[in-house]
């Protein structure tokens, strides 16, 4: 393994990349411009690039291949269904079994609708809780992601620094999020109550990433906004685009103990295809019913990819995957194990930082704080974590350099964790300040 598998020779593919794409990306990953990886194929925890590189991979779709990438078989699923056509826009087969499962599944799924993604997801869950509740505004949580719509990235990038509860829209594009978007401060229930209880006759929803990035919630923090929420009429919405079927068959709100009134699923729901639902409460849910147009208390919801018959049959034999007895063990033993090579790594190099995560998820701060909230991570040096992140993607590990969370899937055995660990301790060594 050569310790530089990227150089600045401008491959073929990364310069047609860049001549179509913005920054010669799809979104997000900032990687510059010598550096870009234009991917070929992958087969369980690796990638390989039109340069025939391969890569260790720890985005893995940002989580959407929970599976791995290739696994026979959601690629046996995708084939048996292909014949039957590619989508009706309309309910079929598939999707009834398909909702079916998710109502035995999820503790709060008394009805579900599928869309595409986990960004429609998230932003279908404020509709129905604004149509239910008649309320216009909505409680984020500094930091958090809920897709790409405004209120998702309100308060998520730190362009303009805010007195709570005043939003933040910088990368919203949308200036109407500064008026209609409270925000408050991650596992700080006191402030969270305050600013409900005086803006409760207005919020429809808080929404909230039970795990926040990566960042746990502490204890009592889920079960006392769920108290809270229902004490003042607002509807507790959980993105679990990230946490739902990564931490266990029941989601985030099994795995915590917490039941919301709504939740919005997405990434590994599809088995590395595309596909979204949200779930909830049948009372809330039938905001949505056709019968009710156009009101009052209609939200319009129609997804024409959302709930095809070829990604459902991808989820279904993903969810056949995820009910293996030994799944969720493996996912969470591997996560673990993974947690502690990076806390090794640290301590081996004698670098300042903490390890953050739960599940098969991680994430390093450098900071001798600790790191519980957005300002807390902000006060950590990112600048040195994206120096670390190009590093590995130079040592031939793939990941997003911004900085957000390092996935693991079913296919991320001893080896592969065992090579990351290798390559970030020299990564580490590599990216030292000099004293």
């Amino acid at each position: 393994m050569t310790t530089d598998l990227l150089t600045s020779a401008g491959p073929a593919w990364a310069a047609r990349a860049l001549a179509v794409f913005p920054a010669g990306s799809n979104g997000e990953f900032g990687i510059p411009a010598e550096l870009i990886p234009v991917l070929e194929r992958g087969e369980g925890g690796r990638v390989w690039d039109t340069e025939g590189r391969q890569f260790l991979d720890y985005t893995m779709a940002w989580g959407s291949a929970l599976v791995g990438h290739g696994h026979p078989k959601i690629r046996e699923a995708v084939t048996r269904a292909l014949p039957d056509g590619y989508n009706f826009a309309g309910i079929h087969r598939r999707s009834v079994e398909l909702a079916e499962r998710l109502q035995d599944l999820i503790p709060c799924a008394e009805r579900v609708r599928f869309v595409a993604s986990g960004t429609e997801a998230t932003m279908m869950c404020l509709r129905v809780a604004q149509a239910a509740t008649g309320r216009p505004k909505v409680l984020k949580f500094e930091g958090a992601y809920h897709g790409q719509h405004p209120v998702g990235i309100t308060s998520m990038l730190n362009g303009r620094p805010t007195v709570l509860p005043q939003s933040d829209p910088s990368g919203a594009g949308a200036s109407w999020v500064e008026h209609d978007v409270l925000v408050a401060p991650f596992n700080d229930l006191a402030a969270t109550e305050r600013i409900l209880t005086q803006h409760a006759s207005e919020i429809a929803a808080v929404i909230v990433e039970p795990l926040h990035r990566c960042l746990a919630p502490a204890p009592g923090f889920l079960e006392g906004l769920r108290a809270v929420t229902r004490r003042l009429g607002v509807v507790l919405v959980f993105d679990e685009v990230v946490t739902g079927f990564r931490f266990g068959l029941g989601g985030a709100q099994q795995y915590y103990g917490v039941t919301p009134d709504l939740a919005a699923f997405g990434k590994a729901l599809g088995g590395g295809l595309p596909l979204g639902a949200y779930a909830g409460k049948a009372e809330l849910m039938e905001v949505v019913n056709e019968h009710r147009l156009p009101g009052p208390n209609y939200a319009w919801s129609a997804s024409t990819t959302g709930g095809n018959p070829v990604s459902c049959a991808a989820s279904l034999a993903a969810l056949d995957l995820y009910s293996e007895p030994d799944c969720y063990s493996r996912l969470h033993s591997a996560g673990r194990r993974f947690r502690g090579l990076l806390a090794d790594a640290l301590a081996t190099t004698r670098t300042v930082g903490q390890v953050l995560g739960d599940g098969p998820l991680a994430q390093i701060a450098f900071s001798a704080q600790p790191v519980t909230d957005q300002r807390s991570w902000l006060a950590s040096n990112r600048a040195r974590g994206r120096a670390l992140m190009l590093e590995l993607l130079r040592r031939g590990v793939f990941l997003n350099p911004m900085g957000t969370k390092l996935y693991l899937s079913l296919a991320h055995d001893d080896r592969l964790l065992q090579e990351f660990g290798e390559r970030l301790v020299d990564s580490l060594r590599a990216t030292a300040p000099a004293v």
